[in-house]
């Protein structure tokens, strides 16, 4: 019997599992790709809008030279820390379901990569599992295209090609800037009326000026409706407009999985499928269970950050260490 298991890896997985080193609890970790896999899949040459020091979890110093951490040194940072502080953490693992186990623990069924099947059974579960992996789908003709993906690596694939971007935040911008400087051909589709106020203020102006000398293709006030094999279908002011087409980008963000939490019984909020739980302890309606990081927003996985979820952990051990 594991006294917690923390289900994911994340930033905020491994803040927590931190907090629970600190209480005395050694916690398993369940991931079922590596160590912050979702950071892994940003851009390769993404750089955070965050300072460093925002980023950082277990008091461990988040040392760069740059003002802005990338990517890159992001990966280096947490993997160091989950190797210092000796975090159990079970890669290539997914929890399928959890269940009740009597005595108010819990049962987890967990599948490893060959599919082979084991039960762990923890009195704590502190539900961590992000939110990258769950893409908001378009929900039009096309969409499933070999051309199209809601994820962008980097430029180099589509030098010399005619790329259609879906969005109009940092991760549209930073995408149309890349592909742009690789030599593709860009389009930029955006719901929004104006530039949207998210976006980094140091990258604004440039894609502004972008834009204006015509350089990037913005169409505000649009949206796709169909993909196909050469072309786009982008409705603007009620008319419909084709655009040659090689490759869609459809980045239009990201939503959490709830699969886990309703598996259990745990309650939700109607109005926009966050799941009900005591903001001054991260427990949810099912006692023992926990959420951290951006299991904790609604539809907007934007109200939680690295910086804001880290801090969960803090509060989950602090509530479990009062009931020992």
């Amino acid at each position: 019997m594991e006294e917690a298991v923390v289900i994911g890896a994340g930033p905020c997985g491994l803040s927590a599992a931190i907090e629970l080193q600190k209480i005395g609890i050694d916690p398993l970790l369940i991931e079922k790709e590596n160590v912050v896999h979702s950071i892994y899949l940003y851009p390769t040459y993404m750089q955070f809008f965050s300072t460093p020091e925002l980023l950082e979890i277990g008091d461990y110093p988040f040392s760069t030279p740059n003002e802005k951490p990338t990517r890159q040194e992001a990966l280096t940072y947490y993997r160091t820390v989950a190797s210092r502080r000796q975090l159990r953490v079970r890669p290539y693992q997914r929890v399928t379901e959890i269940g009740t186990a009597g005595d108010g623990a819990y049962k987890l069924t967990v599948a490893d990569a060959s599919g082979r099947v084991n039960i762990v059974e923890a009195r704590h579960v502190i539900v961590a599992t992000g939110y990258f992996d769950q893409p908001n789908l378009l929900g039009i003709p096309g969409e499933q295209l070999p051309k199209v993906s809601h994820y962008f690596r980097e430029a180099h694939p589509y030098a010399g090609t005619k790329v259609t971007v879906i969005g109009g935040s940092n991760s549209a911008v930073d995408a149309a800037m890349e592909l742009l400087r690789a030599g593709a051909e860009v389009t930029v589709v955006y719901r929004g009326d104006t530039y949207s106020p998210v976006i980094k203020p140091w990258v604004r102006p440039i894609f502004e000026s972008m834009v204006n000398k015509e350089r990037i293709r913005m169409w505000f006030g649009s949206r796709v409706t169909r993909i196909d094999e050469a072309s786009v279908t982008v409705v603007k002011d009620g008319q419909e407009h084709t655009i040659e087409n090689d490759f869609v980008l459809a980045l239009t963000g990201f939503h959490p999985d709830r699969s886990l939490l309703r598996a259990v019984g745990a309650a939700f909020r109607d109005d926009d499928e966050v799941p009900l739980f005591d903001p001054e302890t991260m427990e949810t309606t099912c006692p023992g269970i926990y959420i951290a990081g951006v299991a904790a927003s609604g539809r907007n996985a934007n109200e939680v950050f690295i910086e804001t979820g880290r801090n969960h952990g803090v509060w989950i051990a602090r509530h479990i260490a009062s009931k020992r």
